[in-house]
């Protein structure tokens, strides 16, 4: 009886991580997705993608943290709104040269070296599978960059790697989180006065049309607002290693939807790379040591 109450306890354990993980991994995807399709597709620019995004989420967010009602107000920091702001302003400039898959791979394994060295200074340590499980995901990161003719451009993949690091931030910092989505929604509202800022040198660019508006929209509230909400829940469950090794799916999950969805060409180079990064999550996640390091 004992034995069925922890099995019991265990499962609905695990599924309050592996659901909300679930669905934070595939709107990350469908944020690559979005954005590429809005730039590639449409009239809109970068500036005013993000700032749609982002005036879209913090709208969403807020109602739905006045449906919930009770005590909670927005809380969330102006770093954590810096680190949003920047991800976001740099994750659409990058998406105007590379692919789907591409821009993901770069994006999640930035966050994942960010995370990792983080994970590391605060004690976490890995061993064994989960170690040579490091190496090839970084190790796939790195074949991709590789010089080649179907190497991505240095200049945007230098930019998703910015991105990527400010992501990681975010992430982090969401670890911290007693109220998820007061603290998404705080971050979002700090987060736009920072973009109409940044608008402002590329305001003579500004292009929006009706599809453009849509993606920008879409990005913004279901794909970013809600899914960073059911990320920041996730966190607190996570060890700093898991959380950054299980973002690397959000690039394969990317790439096949921009073969399906956009057109996009799977290249052999991000076919094996992906598999290497993919391979490099299952030995991390294998290592149950890695488990007991949330903090």
């Amino acid at each position: 009886m004992r034995q069925k109450t922890l099995d019991s306890l265990t499962l609905k354990s695990t599924k309050k991580v592996v659901i909300p993980t679930t669905l934070a991994m595939l709107a990350f995807a469908a944020n690559s997705v979005l954005c590429r399709l809005a730039l590639r597709h449409t009239e809109i620019d970068p500036t005013s993608f993000t700032l749609i995004r982002l005036v879209s989420g913090a709208i969403i967010l807020w109602v739905l943290l006045a449906i919930k009602g009770g005590t909670s107000r927005p809380s969330g920091t102006w770093f954590g709104a810096f680190t949003l702001f920047a991800y976001a302003f740099a994750f659409s400039y990058a998406y105007l040269n590379l692919e789907t898959g591409t821009g993901a791979l770069l994006l999640f394994g930035a966050v994942q070296l960010t995370m990792l060295c983080y994970g590391y200074y605060n004690g976490e340590r890995m061993q064994g599978a989960a170690l040579t499980g490091l190496l090839l995901a970084i190790g796939g990161l790195v074949a991709l960059l590789l010089p080649g003719s179907s190497a991505p451009p240095l200049g945007s993949a230098g930019i998703m790697l910015l991105s990527g690091i400010a992501w990681a931030g975010y992430s982090l910092i969401g670890k911290q989180s007693n109220d998820p989505l007061a603290s998404t929604t705080g971050n979002f509202l700090r987060a736009v006065p920072m973009m109409l800022l940044a608008s402002i040198p590329f305001v003579n660019d500004f292009s929006i049309d009706f599809w453009g508006g849509v993606c920008a929209i879409a990005s913004g509230t279901i794909a970013s607002g809600v899914g960073y909400a059911i990320w920041y829940a996730a966190m607190r469950s996570l060890s700093s290693f898991r959380a950054a090794t299980i973002q690397l799916s959000v690039p394969v999950l990317a790439s096949i939807a921009g073969v399906f969805i956009l057109g996009e060409h799977l290249t052999i180079r991000l076919a094996l790379t992906s598999l290497a990064v993919l391979g490099g999550i299952g030995l991390v996640l294998s290592d149950k040591r890695l488990a007991k390091g949330a903090n």
